[in-house]
């Protein structure tokens, strides 16, 4: 079942990694994509903390799609992040 849109968190610099949340029925899931991750989707590399929130917008389609069909691979755990590395895009 796919995940729905929900909120932006933002730009974690500690963990560099852009988290945002999505739904699964009424259940918040935690989910972040690697700063390596959105680079390569964009096809660039060294992207600068402040311009993270304007590339998560333009790639979000495809990192909620991504996220969603990491979610149902994973097994039913509550409280499990879906994160979003580089070798889950080579698929």
């Amino acid at each position: 079942m796919p995940l729905m849109r929900d909120k932006i968190i933002g730009h974690d610099l500690e963990r560099l990694a852009f988290r945002f949340t999505m739904l699964s029925d009424s259940e918040l899931v935690q989910c972040q994509i690697s700063d390596a991750a959105m680079d390569e989707l964009a096809g660039m590399q060294g992207t600068e903390s402040s311009a993270r929130q304007a590339q998560f917008m333009s790639l979000r389609e495809t990192i909620e799609r991504i996220a969603s069909d990491l979610y149902d691979e994973a097994p039913r755990v509550r409280g499990h992040v879906v994160r979003i590395f580089t070798r889950h895009l080579q698929r």
